[in-house]
């Protein structure tokens, strides 16, 4: 069984760009978007911990943090889990 798990800083600078009652869901879409290109992953195989969810909509829709750290686990099936980072 093989595991392949890597820390990542994700910018979400992005989500300023788009109407305030839409940044937090963007922010979420971006995160997805960053672990599936650098993690080799396909479309429905990334998995995102309630933690990261809590995290980005901490301080509501309007203000998601501008980036976070996180850690992404593959799996040898492909299934690629994300949590935030301990460190």
């Amino acid at each position: 069984m093989e595991q392949t798990e890597r820390i990542m800083n994700i910018p979400l600078r992005d989500t300023k760009t788009v109407p305030r009652t839409k940044r937090a869901n963007r922010a979420i879409k971006e995160i997805r978007e960053f672990v599936m290109r650098h993690m080799k992953a396909e479309e429905g195989k990334v998995w995102i911990d309630s933690s990261v969810n809590e995290k980005v909509w901490e301080r509501g829709i309007q203000k998601p943090p501008s980036k976070i750290t996180v850690k992404a686990v593959k799996f040898d099936d492909g299934l690629v889990e994300v949590s935030l980072s301990d460190e």
